[in-house]
């Protein structure tokens, strides 16, 4: 009888091992697209890392003022000072930023100090605007404009009639909630009232 199993025994074994042969063969053929994977993974990691930092992400440009509204760490109604911006009214408040009205604020922007120069317009001592504003992360109390102009709407008055002209037309919005291709590059031109009811609905 053990002469008749062991030739079945024989058979099985090879049997066993081709269906091994053809699982590995099977697994090399897989593995080469494994590595291909793994790269895609890693390059659609690496592109967004840089844009990880909050304040990268504000560093862009803006289509309506509730994209603008909603970025920002602080929307306020105020005068240019020689050393900084006095705030007449906050419009809005966010991210742990804090100011109220009578408090007086430093931006970046003024006397050529901030990092989106090629942007950015002067701020003369007088003027009356809106800023849309990011705080700054390592000094309490420090703002800059959201992508330089995109961020300034000069103000006539302080009623809800008043009118609120974008200070660019290049690097302006196009609309309060929609975007309007029509007057892309064109500048933008609203009431002081409709910037605070987007404001007070973000």
């Amino acid at each position: 009888m053990a002469r008749i199993d062991h030739p079945r025994r024989t058979r099985a074994l090879a049997g066993a091992a081709a269906l091994l042969a053809v699982a590995g063969l099977a697994a090399c053929s897989a593995d080469p697209a494994t590595p291909a994977a793994a790269p895609a993974t890693s390059a659609a990691v690496t592109p967004s890392e840089p844009a990880a930092p909050p304040v990268k992400g504000k560093l862009r440009g803006y289509t309506t003022v509730k994209e603008l509204t909603a970025a920002a760490d602080l929307v306020a109604r105020g005068q240019v000072e020689a050393n900084g911006f006095r705030v007449d009214e906050v419009l809005r408040v966010a991210n742990g930023a804090s100011a109220k009205a009578g408090d007086r604020i430093t931006l970046t922007g003024l006397n050529g100090q901030t990092v989106d120069m090629a942007h950015m317009s002067k701020l003369e001592p007088g003027q009356t605007v809106v800023l849309y504003l990011a705080k700054d992360a390592t000094a309490v109390g420090v703002f800059s404009t959201l992508t330089g102009d995109f961020g300034v709407f000069d103000v006539t008055g302080s009623d809800d009639a008043a009118t609120a002209t974008t200070r660019s037309q290049a690097m302006a919005v196009s609309g309060l909630l929609a975007e309007d291709p029509a007057t892309s590059g064109k500048g933008f031109r609203t009431t002081l009232g409709q910037l605070r009811a987007v404001a007070a609905q973000a």
